[in-house]
């Protein structure tokens, strides 16, 4: 059975961040829909790799302040 996890996003907060980008500025620049980036947003869908580094890179963010790995009962060590 595949693991499940939870990836939790400051996706909206570093737009407002970028000088209050839209959801469709950042699609265009990112080769994404707005769609897309809606429902990264709310946490329906994860990005690939290179959307996740697309993103970063047009909000001038680290990976690791855009997204993170939610911990899960049961998942940790010790």
């Amino acid at each position: 059975m595949k693991p499940k996890y939870d990836i939790r996003n400051a996706l909206r907060l570093h737009r407002v961040k970028a000088g209050d980008m839209t959801q469709q500025e950042l699609a265009d620049r990112v080769g994404a829909t707005r769609q897309t980036i809606m429902s990264i947003e709310k946490g329906r869908y994860n990005p690939s790799v290179g959307l996740a580094l697309r993103i970063a890179k047009v909000l001038g963010a680290s990976i690791e302040e855009l997204f993170e790995l939610e911990e899960e009962e049961g998942d940790r060590d010790g």
